[in-house]
Formats: C-alpha cells, sequence, structure tokens
C-alpha cells in the first residue's frame, strides 16, 4: 500500500528481492523509491518482511541533522492509524515492538523485500497484519 500522501505519485507494487531506498517525494512524505527510477514510489503490503542495510537512522538533535539508529536492520511493514483520515499510515515495526512512520526514516537508506505477507484468509488475520494501533 502507498501512503495517502503519494497518491498523486507513479507507484508499483513491492517485489521479493527488490532493492529498495528510502526517498523524499514531492508533498513532503518520505517513502520507498523503485531501483530503476527514483520517481517510482514502491506499495508495499502491511506484513512485508524488509531488511536494512544498516541500522535504521531516525533525524535527531536540534534540528534532526544528527541521525539516531534505532539498533535494528530488519522491520515488518505495517498500516498504522487507519482510522484516521489525511495522516501518515505506512509504518515500520521493529523486532523490539517500536513503531515507526515511514515518513520519520531518514532518506537514503537501502532496504531489500525479503518476504511478502500471505494473503490473510479472515478478518482476524488482516487485522494480525495490520495492527493499526499506534497514534504517536
Amino acid at each position: 500500500m502507498c501512503d495517502y500522501s503519494l497518491h498523486n505519485a507513479m507507484t508499483r507494487p513491492a517485489r521479493v528481492g527488490d532493492q529498495l531506498t528510502t526517498r523524499q517525494f514531492p508533498g513532503g512524505t518520505r517513502g520507498f523509491a523503485a531501483p530503476e527510477d527514483r520517481a517510482v514510489a514502491v506499495c508495499i503490503l502491511p506484513g512485508t518482511e524488509l531488511a536494512f542495510s544498516a541500522e535504521v537512522a531516525l533525524p535527531a538533535g536540534l534540528l534532526g541533522w544528527k541521525p539516531r539508529t534505532i539498533g535494528h536492520r530488519t522491520a515488518v511493514f505495517r498500516q498504522v492509524n487507519r482510522d484516521l483520515p489525511h495522516t501518515h499510515h505506512d509504518a515500520l515495526e521493529f523486532p523490539d515492538g517500536q513503531v515507526v512512520l515511514l515518513t520519520h526514516l531518514l532518506e537514503g537508506q537501502t532496504a531489500t523485500v525479503l518476504q511478502l505477507p500471505v494473503r490473510p484468509a479472515t478478518e482476524a488475520e488482516e487485522k494480525q497484519q495490520t495492527r493499526a494501533a499506534y497514534i504517536g
């Protein structure tokens, strides 16, 4: 899925093995860019497993110019705050349970799509994949 703020960008679905890069898209949001074209946003399904090439970094410091790593290189893509319109929904859940909005990641980080989720068979399975509990 792609966040509402990427609806005006060209998009394509994620594929296993994709080497994606975090990128600032027009409109002020970050998302994953396709390796073949930085202008194409890659839409990821909730439950997709990702492996980053280095520990994931977030802006920190007075103006956000000093990066802070969060100590993990793997994450599961989630959609959060789905009941709140016009807010970012794309997020990453890390092994320690920490959830970070994708738009908060530093630009230029690379991640590989390890595994796409199994399509949920029941409403309970779908709810488990989305985990819409983050308010932030």
